[in-house]
């Protein structure tokens, strides 16, 4: 029940001890402040970290196919395995509620691209949709290919930056057209690669397009996929492993390739080599949390000893409330009120004022490595509440002390 002569009781307390509450206030404010401030830096750190090493990190199977060694089913060796759109179609359907992110393309190297006078050879891939994200491509002018564009076998192409620098130099080259092997294709899209020029010097065209356009049929050169996120690197390497062999058997077995044959159809899984990417990001958590944490317990001890001091100070006054009547508990309890109020409001300022300062300047603060700083809220909220526990806690053992001291020797305190 609500009692306001008890927190007006609160409100004189504080009023008469105006520096020491200011103090205390800022401590915890303070502790909190930094706590969120550094769980935000650790995101942006994270973000930057995974921007960098994305595609590793995404858990990318890509599996080719190649020429049989072995013997299988009446079959002779050297045969030459050939994906076709039905084999991307059955892994779809079977895997679909794994997959995050899937495709499949048509590659050509050494093609002959021209726009004007400018010519040269250069690599093209008939792709589907999802391909930009596993490869973590950066659109910087226009649009990426589209499921539009595989329906209606559009002549579009998204181009790297250095196949735009070299035919079209610092034309805009949104909506020009250049040919490919003789063939006319609008630009859509301009793109940058974490890779470098050397992935800048393709071209991307809808899938369909290059099967129907350049007669490769329903043919299809690899195939990729990443699985849907987990946040421990074992159970994320487990569960690739597992995929990775039950696609490879699928395959294998619709394209009869001996089970041991790795050479008819192959496979790599990106995720073995992402193990440094999850171990740096769970040290990074780690380290923040601890800083914060130490930055807390530190503004609690303060918290702590205020309150101890205030008690000193009260001590005369504890002892006129229990010669008149007043229980241990309610000595306690009038000290825990002081601190929890205490604690929270100085709490909420500090969470208040850091997740302002997270909004708002946060996005102005980028690098290579550092990007989006932010806090989930309901992290934010959690440990503001964890904090008013432990003022509580850092309150007890000065009422807890409070209340066990006798009135005569209370009112004998100067």
């Amino acid at each position: 029940m609500f009692n306001i002569e008890r927190w007006q009781e609160i409100f004189e307390a504080i009023s008469k001890n105006r520096l020491r509450t200011f103090l205390t206030g800022i401590s915890v404010a303070s502790g909190i402040f930094i706590l969120v401030i550094l769980l935000g830096a650790g995101k942006g750190l994270q973000n930057g970290i995974e921007k960098q090493f994305e595609r590793d990190a995404a858990g990318i199977i890509e599996v080719w196919t190649g020429t049989t060694t072995k013997e299988y089913k009446g079959l002779n060796p050297g045969r030459q395995i050939q994906f076709r759109n039905s084999d991307y179609n059955q892994s779809i359907q079977k895997f679909e509620d794994k997959l995050d992110l899937r495709a499949s393309t048509q590659n050509y190297w050494g093609q002959s691209f021209a726009y004007g006078k400018e010519s040269g050879n250069y690599q093209y891939r008939g792709v589907n949709p999802d391909y930009g994200g596993i490869e973590n491509l950066t659109i910087v002018q226009g649009r990426y290919v589209n499921a539009k564009d595989l329906e209606s076998n559009a002549k579009v192409a998204v181009i790297g930056m250095k196949l735009k620098t070299d035919l079209l130099k610092d034309k805009n080259a949104i909506g020009e057209e250049i040919l490919i092997n003789n063939i006319s294709f609008k630009v859509i899209g301009v793109f940058t690669d974490p890779g470098g020029e050397r992935e800048e010097t393709r071209a991307y065209l809808p899938l369909t397009t290059v099967q129907k356009t350049f007669g490769a049929g329903d043919k299809i050169s690899n195939m990729f996929f990443t699985l849907k996120k987990t946040d421990n690197y074992d159970e994320a390497l487990a569960q690739s492993e597992k995929f990775t062999q039950d696609l490879k058997n699928l395959l294998k077995s619709k394209n009869l390739v001996a089970p041991e044959d790795d050479s008819g159809i192959g496979a790599y899984n990106s995720v073995k080599d992402a193990k440094q990417f999850y171990d740096l990001n769970l040290y990074i958590r780690l380290f923040f949390w601890w800083v914060g944490i130490c930055t807390i317990i530190a503004g609690v001890v303060g918290v702590s000893n205020i309150m101890l001091i205030i008690v000193k100070e009260r001590t005369k006054e504890i002892g006129i409330r229990k010669a008149l009547g007043a229980s241990p508990f309610s000595i306690i309890s009038m000290i825990l009120h002081e601190s929890i109020f205490i604690t929270t409001i100085a709490g909420f300022v500090g969470l208040l004022g850091s997740l302002l300062l997270l909004e708002f300047v946060g996005p102005m603060v980028q690098s290579e490595f550092f990007r989006n700083p932010e806090v989930d809220f309901s992290v934010a909220l959690t440990t503001l509440v964890l904090l008013v526990f432990a003022g509580a806690m850092a309150g007890f053992f000065p009422a807890y002390r409070a209340a066990k001291i006798k009135p005569i020797v209370a009112l004998r305190d100067e």
